[in-house]
């Protein structure tokens, strides 16, 4: 019988973030289904006039999600029965722009949404432009440190470490993100001018791991 050995190695990397993701949420409530359209559209307009004025173009405004819905409320009745009574439709929009992450840009972004009459919320995950470039790194770390570890457990055990007889490894699609950004609220605060959107802060690197397995044969 063959003898092998297999060792799990873990790459590791910390990655400095080049792109911030801002992900904005418009929504509304109309009693009418052809109001909730007029109004729906009139808000993604609106905003996206607003991020064409500081530079964005139209097209790189994308769509994430667009979601209507029946509202109701329901309450009991006199005689203690749970009623659903029609309350309108709504609509959610929701909306995703990427931009260098630079804290000047990122702070013009917020002061200019923050003069939309249609008071977006919104999300912030700083990531990478370029995922796949770490990916292919961290697999590289992950299969040198599967044979560091594999030499250790060779001499240790006093045997001696052959060819390779398989990896394995479960592509996937390499997230890379951080959302530093717990409460937003001070954002959109009414009486607030550009130079309270001023975002000094300095991001962490993002810590990233991945893992690959390998079977050795052992002499």
């Amino acid at each position: 019988m063959e003898r092998t050995i297999r060792v799990t190695g873990k790459g590791k990397l910390a990655v400095k973030p080049d792109l911030i993701e801002l992900t904005l949420s418009i929504k509304d409530i109309k009693k009418e289904y052809d109001e909730l359209l007029k109004r729906s559209s009139s808000a993604t307009n609106e905003v996206k006039e607003l991020l064409e004025k500081i530079g964005f173009e139209r097209k790189n405004i994308k769509t994430k999600s667009f979601d209507i819905n029946i509202e109701y409320d329901s309450y009991r009745d006199k005689n203690d029965k749970w009623v659903e009574e029609f309350k309108g439709y709504s609509f959610i929009h929701k909306m995703k722009i990427e931009f260098e992450a630079n804290n000047k840009m990122l702070g013009r972004v917020l002061y200019t949404l923050s003069k939309s009459t249609s008071y977006p919320s919104f999300s912030i995950s700083y990531t990478v432009s370029n995922p796949e470039k770490y990916k292919n790194k961290l697999l590289e770390n992950a299969i040198n440190n599967s044979k560091e570890k594999a030499i250790v457990l060779a001499n240790a055990s006093g045997v001696k470490l052959g060819n390779i007889l398989s990896i394995d490894y479960s592509w996937s699609e390499l997230r890379i993100s951080s959302s530093p950004f717990e409460n937003k609220k001070w954002f959109f605060e009414e009486d607030n001018d550009e130079s309270d959107y001023v975002i000094d802060v300095e991001i962490d690197d993002i810590d990233v791991t991945d893992t690959v397995t390998v079977i050795w044969n052992i002499e």
